[in-house]
């Protein structure tokens, strides 16, 4: 009798923990931002994965035309000038995905 309840405890207890398992939400590991953010403050330092060519992309997705060449900097941030709004802006591109801007 006591083997059949601690195997019927056993049971309950390794459902209940299967079915908590599968109930966590999964969570991004995504890299690269899809969604465009410009963040018009100061861009974060840290490693940047972004090729050059990547971040002029994502400059330019962001509403940006004429990108300059970029520069990536020490700080892993990628820096150039880009035209909005019929005016010449500083841009910068963080490892984050966000793009940074000042005016000239």
């Amino acid at each position: 009798m006591k083997t059949l309840i601690c195997a019927s405890i056993a049971a309950a207890l390794t459902f209940a923990t299967g079915a908590f398992a599968q109930s966590q939400a999964a969570r991004s590991t995504s890299a690269i931002k899809t969604a465009h953010t410009v963040n018009d403050g100061t861009a974060e330092a840290g490693h940047n994965s972004f090729t050059e060519k990547q971040a002029r992309e994502h400059i330019a997705k962001s509403g940006y035309t004429a990108v300059s060449p970029l520069k990536k900097g020490d700080d892993g941030i990628w820096r150039g000038t880009a035209h909005k709004d019929g005016r010449t802006v500083n841009v910068a591109l963080d490892f984050k995905g966000n793009v940074s801007t000042s005016g000239q």
